[in-house]
């Protein structure tokens, strides 16, 4: 059903707030550009998309003037891939401030479509991304200076369990102490993290200052590095403020082999839970093929970074116009 156009024409957020928003706009631009970052464009609508199972894009359909054939494209979820392959081609240091968008997440801190900052910084590790993202967060939000904790030490602080050792039983017996029921019965242990970190641990994270938490499981990489060890981690970080996620960095993966078979294993599962297929994104495998400086990368949602600054209590209110008004 349509929303009443008689109620919903103005916008979500107030033209105050978004005074506001453009002045952290400004100040986010100035930051990257003062360092001598280069802001780019990428498309918004490729052919294909994110293999991730836990990421659903929003299909658009294109059919080309005079024909009757109608190509599936897809709206990104992040400007991520693309980014890439101008990495690869030589780019140096960059930024997008782009909008990116996601099937089926609406709610509080989530739109369909949303508006995120990707930068990427050749010759950074983790520990230097970790560095620049906090100076940008003491900027906007006026708070201290993060604090950093490995995923290990975050789950036995809160849960009492080593996340790098623990078994399916006692991840589902942890979750039957806290209450967490779901609605059906999960299989692996990746996703039982994924649901105690959100669930549990999330909500109580990075209350009076942002918290960085580093050194995920290697089976959680996405395309982040593995750094060897016992255990073995992904070279991923995650920011949180005030119980929710800001941001996700990764000390870039360069090989393009692993990178496919890491595509091959979302497909399969993608068809094990029933989702839609996605393609590889063949372009990125061959810029990674071709050769992506070492580098360091981070997603940050600009929605939500400017909810915490404007001290409001949703990312609608940040929004010229919210789901609910288009």
């Amino acid at each position: 059903m349509y929303p009443d156009p008689k109620n919903k024409w103005n916008p979500s957020a107030s033209i105050e707030t978004l005074r506001t928003r453009a002045k952290i706009l400004k100040v986010i631009r100035d930051f990257f550009n003062t360092r001598g970052i280069m802001e780019v464009e990428t498309p918004l609508m490729c052919q294909t998309s994110v293999t991730d199972p836990f990421i659903q894009s929003i299909p658009a359909l294109f059919q080309a003037e005079g024909s009757k054939k109608e190509i599936r494209y897809y709206l990104q979820t992040s400007p991520e891939y693309a980014m890439k392959r101008l990495l690869a081609a030589g780019s140096g240091p960059i930024f997008q401030i782009s909008k990116a968008f996601r099937q089926g997440e609406i709610g509080r801190h989530h739109n369909p479509e949303f508006t995120m900052i990707e930068w990427y910084r050749p010759g950074f590790d983790l520990q230097d991304l970790m560095d620049e993202t906090d100076e940008l967060l003491t900027l906007i939000l006026n708070k201290p200076k993060a604090e950093r904790k490995t995923y290990a030490d975050i789950f036995m602080q809160h849960l009492q369990i080593n996340p790098h050792t623990v078994s399916l039983n006692e991840l589902q017996t942890c979750a039957s102490e806290k209450k967490l029921s779901v609605a059906s019965e999960i299989k692996d242990v990746d996703t039982w993290l994924q649901l105690l970190m959100s669930e549990i641990i999330e909500p109580r994270i990075g209350q009076n200052k942002p918290c960085f938490i580093y050194d995920f499981p290697a089976s959680q990489a996405a395309l982040a590095r593995i750094q060897p060890g016992n255990p073995a981690v992904a070279s991923r970080f995650e920011v949180y403020y005030r119980g929710m996620e800001l941001a996700n960095g990764f000390h870039e993966l360069q090989n393009a082999n692993e990178q496919r078979k890491r595509f091959e294993k979302n497909i399969a599962t993608r068809k094990q839970l029933g989702l839609n297929e996605m393609r590889m994104d063949e372009f990125f495998l061959s810029a990674l093929s071709h050769g992506l400086p070492d580098c360091a990368g981070i997603a940050l949602g600009i929605d939500r970074l400017i909810m915490l600054a404007a001290n409001h209590g949703t990312i609608a209110e940040v929004m010229s116009f919210d789901f609910a008004r288009v």
